[in-house]
């Protein structure tokens, strides 16, 4: 079955060459031309990928993403943002997006995006299979984790992240104390040669913080190491 993608912009331009483009690489496709509208389709009717531009009339995208994610905390999302607002691209990932994309942008590169976080998620909710055994569960100091079932726990409170938050966590828990560069990072989280900047990783570190902020004031899990990368303490 071909996997679903909403997609959500004012531009009509957009929305036709894009969804046109997405049809002819196999998936299904909903658009909407504002974010009110998708709400409301998309609340009844979810999707397994949103495609959401950011500045829309009525509803815009990321309060579009708050309200759906209420419901479905786990919807993979990708924002199209303004060529050269950084305050839009931190602000989407803060809410939780998986990627952003700048206008304007190549539709070769959204389908690469696309495909690469569809995978992630397939990956993610891929039932059991008795005769390969589940990936081990890591245990680090406060934090637990569950590759096979998406679970992260810190001090026995939920946490929960997005399948690109979860694959940086992963990345950097595996081996606490080692440093990982944005390089390593970026090759972890979006695989198959998709592009992204060294901001999307630092936003996504940042979004990281501030959830497990939220269960623990205190977190310190995550140190940075200015101009070489990140590490995973579990101290």
């Amino acid at each position: 079955m071909s996997a679903s993608i909403a997609l959500v912009d004012d531009d009509r331009n957009i929305l036709t060459s894009v969804s046109i483009a997405l049809q002819a690489e196999g998936f299904a496709v909903r658009v909407y031309t504002d974010g009110e509208s998708a709400l409301r389709a998309l609340s009844d009717n979810p999707q397994d990928l949103a495609v959401l531009d950011i500045k829309m009339p009525r509803l815009d995208g990321m309060e579009l993403l708050r309200r759906l994610r209420e419901k479905m905390p786990l919807l993979p999302a990708i924002f199209l943002t303004s060529k050269d607002d950084e305050l839009d691209e931190a602000l989407g990932l803060a809410l939780g997006a998986d990627d952003y994309i700048t206008k304007p942008f190549s539709q070769r590169l959204l389908i690469a995006r696309i495909r690469a976080i569809l995978r992630r998620v397939e990956m993610r909710d891929r039932p059991d299979d008795p005769a390969e055994p589940a990936p081990e569960k890591i245990v680090r100091g406060r934090l637990e984790m569950d590759p096979a079932r998406h679970r992260v726990n810190w001090g026995g409170r939920a946490v929960t992240l997005t399948v690109t938050e979860f694959l940086i966590l992963e990345a950097l828990a595996q081996r606490p104390g080692f440093v990982k560069s944005r390089d390593q990072l970026m090759d972890t989280a979006y695989q198959d040669d998709v592009y992204v900047d060294d901001r999307t990783i630092d936003s996504h570190i940042k979004r990281l913080r501030r959830k497990f902020r939220a269960v623990d004031p205190d977190f310190k899990g995550i140190e940075t190491l200015y101009g070489v990368g990140y590490r995973f303490s579990d101290e």
